[in-house]
């Protein structure tokens, strides 16, 4: 899988892959939206300029705090998403610009998805310096 890992202030980068590093996320407590999706063929264009749009979208909203994603070569991709709150979690699922990327991804983009939130209670890990 191709590693694409993107914080708030890098979400331009998304479709250019340029960004090698993990989401910046606060000292927990703090929610993680979790997308497991299966690609189909349909519609690589589309795709790639809606899901750079949610990004630039999803980071300019409330509550968002980054967002780390892969995709393998056989379209199975998982996409972590951090909020604040489940409120602002909520809140940019009722995005109204986000309903049309939603129902385009059920009808067209995924063969499968699982969607699941979890509160981070811990969180630790090792980072090189940059």
């Amino acid at each position: 899988m191709t590693p694409l890992l993107l914080n708030q202030n890098s979400a331009h980068d998304f479709m250019s892959k340029s960004i090698a590093s993990f989401a910046r996320t606060p000292s927990p407590p703090y929610y993680a939206v979790i997308f497991t999706s299966q690609r189909t063929d349909s519609d690589e264009q589309g795709y790639g300029r809606m899901a750079e749009r949610m990004v630039e979208m999803a980071s300019s909203q409330p509550g968002f705090l980054g967002i780390e994603t892969v995709r393998g070569a056989n379209g199975f991709g998982i996409t972590v998403s951090y909020w604040t709150s489940e409120e602002a979690i909520a809140a940019w699922k009722q995005h109204l610009d986000h309903k049309p990327a939603q129902e385009a991804g059920k009808r067209v983009w995924y063969a499968d998805y699982e969607m699941r939130i979890a509160k981070v209670e811990r969180a630790y890990g090792k980072r090189t310096a940059s």
